[in-house]
């Protein structure tokens, strides 16, 4: 029985999947965050979590971990691949190895490998596509100084300038502001982007704040609102960028979102219409989720396309 292995490596956790010639996933397993391995204990960190997430795997799929050998592997991270393919070639015994980023798998999962868009939004953002004759393109992702446009990050970003310019006297006044200031104990606006600026609040915590933006625009404030909608066609933005370097006018073409940013309904209503103003494309939510996307992958790498049985479904 040939194996095949896919492994989504991300800043919080790591997932692996594993699956047989024919399609059925035999086992999924975890383990912790394994981005950076030029951080201090990072290489110990990332050998850790590929250890623990793929014998995870192994045992739920009644396999010896330690003598386990795949077809092919397909390992896809956010901190990207560069510092990792030789790690895992120490760790993994397998014939072909792909190392590639979080928006290959993630684009792979959300739409079963049919060409396509994936529409990354919840820290940063990002737009990553594949048409049918395998070439790539992407918009965004550029972090959050240069780009990250309609990410939960410039989300609340967008929040906290709208609340300075109301206490300066150049913008309207919105609830948000005392929504931010319970949130966060600060006692003005000028305390509230000082703390935004401390290790207290990483990019991390300030971007799960943009839920606090969208619950405000639910309950009718237009400020918070149009931040919310202008967000939506930013992302919507990004998609038809990238569409334009892959499809034809009119041409079909998938479109799937994920990230925590279109957990809002408004959010997500108005990007899916904005993005279906364009002939052609149809918009959905994510098929799998990227560690299964990995697995595809690792199909792909070996020259098969078999229809999965048994795969976990993608966490909305």
């Amino acid at each position: 029985m040939r194996l095949f292995l896919g492994i989504d490596g991300g800043k919080s956790s790591t997932t692996a999947v594993i699956g047989d010639e024919t399609g059925r996933v035999l086992g999924t397993g975890s383990g912790g965050a394994c981005n950076h391995v030029d951080e201090p204990h990072g290489r110990t960190k990332f050998v850790n979590a590929i250890e623990s997430c793929v014998g995870d795997a192994c045992r739920r799929a009644n396999l010896d971990a330690a003598a386990v050998e795949f077809e092919s592997v397909c390992a896809g991270f956010s901190g990207g691949p560069v510092d990792k393919q030789a790690l895992l070639r120490e760790i993994l015994r397998t014939r072909q190895l792909n190392v590639t980023t979080d928006a290959v798998i993630a684009l792979a999962g959300a739409t079963a490998e049919e060409p396509g868009i994936v529409t990354i939004a919840g820290t940063g953002s990002m737009s990553y596509g594949r048409n049918a004759a395998q070439k790539f393109a992407r918009a965004g992702g550029w972090g959050y100084i240069f780009g990250d446009e309609g990410s939960g990050f410039d989300m609340t970003r967008q929040a906290l300038r709208a609340i300075v310019r109301h206490e300066e006297g150049w913008g309207p006044a919105s609830d948000l502001r005392d929504v931010l200031l319970r949130e966060t104990g600060a006692t003005d606006a000028n305390d509230l982007l000082h703390r935004f600026y401390t290790p207290e609040f990483p990019r991390p915590r300030i971007a799960s704040m943009a839920k606090l933006v969208d619950r405000v625009a639910m309950e009718g404030d237009t400020v918070a609102r149009n931040i919310m909608l202008n967000a939506a066609q930013q992302l919507a933005t990004s998609t038809s960028a990238v569409r334009s370097q892959l499809f034809e006018p009119r041409e079909t073409a998938t479109v799937a979102y994920i990230g925590g940013v279109f957990k809002s309904e408004l959010l997500r209503e108005r990007f899916q219409m904005l993005v279906e103003l364009e002939d052609g494309n149809r918009v959905r939510p994510p098929r799998y989720g990227p560690a299964t996307g990995a697995l595809l992958e690792a199909y792909r790498l070996a020259g098969l396309s078999p229809n999965l049985s048994n795969a976990p479904e993608y966490e909305k």
